[in-house]
């Protein structure tokens, strides 16, 4: 598993939690807790941020400076150009593609659907075509070919805007696979951060799980088995919400990422 990277599209200009990427949570940003996590992989080789040429986001060309990391400077609004620039710039052959709404992807889940996508020289694998894993621990990984014959057919505004859309639209044209989890679907779940009260809920998670390092699923359902007021914090906010209302802008195309 040679050349396989990380690319994280990241900006400060979100609209319904506006600089989330780089609050704080335990004296680490959102961001920060991401890559700590995406370099607990096996399988990863490095990390790309893709990040907008918006002034304000110049902080983030600074924490990936800091980190060490490669980055790409692109379009806010086309973030499907956004990739694919990156991934030109860098020689991409295979891409994991997160996001720091995810700072509890867990690297373990994470392996699971890189080795599925090596395994059955698929285009297009993740754990989210039919979601079975807690909201919050997306993972897709594309090679770059995919990425390229979405960049050149994708013409929907929502298809531009979200990098695997139109992939998903066109099973016909990609070989694609779902990652399910064994055992309970937990698909009801909401460990992404996309709104206060999603961070206030990571911030319970990291507070009394971050001093062991890396946690993992088991880790957390286990905390919230005993601590059920917790999952109260963000409960009955629709998933893909973002996804949904760039669809009613394009024509309400119906079929989303589910």
């Amino acid at each position: 598993m040679n050349n396989i990277t990380a690319l994280i599209q990241a900006r400060l200009g979100s609209t319904r939690l506006h600089g989330k990427t780089l609050m704080l949570i335990e004296g680490e940003s959102l961001l920060g807790h991401l890559v700590k996590r995406i370099k607990a992989s096996r399988y990863v080789n490095d990390i790309v941020i893709a990040t907008t040429t918006n002034e304000r986001d110049n902080a983030i060309v600074e924490f990936a400076k800091a980190e060490n990391l490669k980055f790409y400077c692109g379009s806010e609004d086309d973030v499907l150009d956004r990739f694919y620039q990156a991934s030109a710039l860098y020689g991409l052959e295979a891409i994991v593609r997160v996001t720091p709404d995810c700072p509890m992807l867990d690297p373990d889940v994470m392996d699971i659907v890189i080795s599925k996508f090596y395994e059955g020289n698929y285009d297009y694998v993740s754990n989210v075509i039919t979601p079975t894993f807690p909201d919050g621990l997306d993972t897709e990984v594309f090679s770059f070919r995919t990425l390229e014959k979405a960049w050149h057919e994708a013409r929907l505004p929502s298809e531009r805007e979200h990098v695997t859309a139109y992939i998903l639209k066109h099973p016909e044209l990609f070989r694609q696979f779902n990652v399910k989890r064994e055992g309970e679907d937990l698909s009801w779940m909401r460990w992404t951060v996309d709104t206060q009260r999603d961070l206030e809920f990571v911030k319970g998670i990291f507070q009394r799980l971050g001093n062991r390092g890396i946690f993992h699923v088991d880790d957390v359902i286990e905390l919230l088995r005993g601590n059920p007021d917790l999952m109260k914090i963000n409960s009955g906010i629709t998933r893909n919400e973002g996804y949904l209302k760039a669809l009613k802008k394009d024509g309400g195309y119906e079929k989303n990422i589910q």
